[in-house]
């Protein structure tokens, strides 16, 4: 990194709270009884700030503390990113460095597996329509069709009024019934309720257990949007467009490794980019950040001001190899209006804003340069160059399922004479 021109700078580890996804790791503070210090779930603001102290080039090995739940690709607690940041610039001028970096890293410790470069961009929808994920591995050489125009008004049920996705698989006809019953029982396992199927026969003609229920007509256009032939089987996914995508981008890896459609000894990077600034809460119907809540939106104050919130895209970027999202990152929101605008929308009034953001938002008044920065998580990239499906086993003392580490005996109980220094009283939950 030095190399490209940036410089390391350490920040602060005991910091304040603030709304960034998952919940704080809180410490005590014994000089400020009742009040607490959040653990940074990440150096947002403290990086920020520096670009604006006049330091247009920075990184850090940085630890970011959360507290979530454990995943296979996520350890509770603590993890270590490549955080970096850097002014005057637009999204290209952020892939660029970070693409020379991660093609020579991966190069160097790969193994020998081939790194494909340049990375390709793919917008945000376009990944959930194609790859029925926004993390999609390229290394199946399948794509989905959204085919969801051709049933309107169909009499099919179990297609009419859904969104509906289509995967044409080459050379896979002539494969017995068990192949085509193992591919939905994992469709199930996926959450569906089955997989519908069809197979084009050496005449052309379509069978299987749904074909009686297509038209002339939705056999033409499918043949021409699915550019099938002989050999072909299409499977076909029906349901809410989150849910469908989900269950569809899953089968497609299936069928590509069960199809021979699956590379080998290769990391296939990919950008996706536009990805939505806001999305819905099913639930409370309640309008929120889909992702940092810091980006810069698409079209300025402008379009939050004009715009349905749910379709501005925002300058926000993900970085994915062999479907593991390894960073995101995004280009700033350095104008004070727009920020507030923006965090309006999601919900958060002015005064609570300008409170918990207000070395930055003073900052920013005295002139921001534009600026943007990416963050690739250290473990998650160990992850992918050692081939370990988990990322405990690429962390020296991970925490275990609970957040607990067993060997040291963490988290511990304090004694009262503690507790009462840091005048603190533990209420535990009552059992059920």
């Amino acid at each position: 990194m030095t190399a490209l021109g940036f410089n390391e700078m350490a920040t602060p580890i005991l910091s304040a709270t603030s709304p960034e996804g998952a919940r704080d790791f809180v410490v005590l503070s014994r000089l400020n009884p009742g009040r607490f210090y959040a653990l940074p779930q990440a150096p947002q603001q403290f990086k920020q700030l520096l670009m604006i102290s006049g330091f247009d080039r920075y990184f850090q090995i940085a630890p970011c503390f959360r507290d979530e739940d454990a995943r296979a690709d996520r350890s509770p607690g603590e993890f270590y990113q490549l955080d970096v940041e850097m002014s005057f610039v637009e999204q290209e001028d952020v892939f660029q460095p970070i693409e020379k970096l991660m093609t020579e890293l991966f190069e160097e410790f790969g193994n020998g597996r081939h790194v494909t470069s340049p990375f390709p961009r793919i917008p945000f929808r376009e990944a959930m329509l194609k790859y029925g994920s926004d993390k999609p591995d390229l290394r199946a050489k399948l794509e989905l069709v959204d085919i969801t125009d051709v049933f309107e008004g169909s009499e099919f049920k179990a297609f009419a009024g859904k969104h509906v996705r289509a995967l044409a698989v080459p050379d896979v006809s002539g494969q017995p019934r068990k192949f085509f019953d193992q591919l939905g029982d994992y469709a199930v396992s996926q959450g569906a309720k089955g997989l519908a199927w069809v197979r084009v026969g050496e005449d052309g003609k379509l069978t299987g257990p749904i074909a009686k229920f297509l038209t002339e007509e939705n056999v033409t256009e499918l043949t021409k949007r699915l550019a099938l032939a002989p050999g072909h089987a299409v499977f076909f996914g029906a349901g809410e467009f989150d849910e469908v995508s989900k269950i569809m981008g899953a089968v497609r890896v299936e069928a590509a490794k069960r199809a021979g459609q699956f590379e080998e000894n290769v990391f296939r990077f990919c950008w996706i980019v536009d990805f939505p600034m806001y999305e819905k809460d099913e639930e409370t119907g309640a309008i929120d950040f889909s992702h940092n809540p810091f980006s810069m939106p698409q079209g300025g104050l402008e379009a939050l001001e004009t715009q349905d919130p749910l379709d501005i895209l925002g300058w926000q970027y993900d970085i994915v190899c062999n479907g593991v999202e390894l960073s995101s990152g995004a280009i700033r929101n350095h104008e004070p209006e727009i920020m507030l605008k923006a965090f309006e929308i999601a919900g958060y009034d002015r005064e609570t804003v300008e409170e918990k953001f207000a070395g930055m938002l003073r900052a920013f008044r005295f002139g921001a340069p534009p600026h943007g920065g990416i963050a690739p998580g250290v473990d998650r990239i160990v992850m992918l160059l050692a081939d370990e499906p988990n990322i405990r086993e690429t962390i020296a003392f991970p925490l275990n399922g609970n957040a607990q580490d067993l060997m040291m005996g963490a988290p511990t109980e304090l004694d009262e004479a503690r507790l009462k220094e840091l005048h603190l009283t533990v209420r535990k939950p009552q059992p059920k």
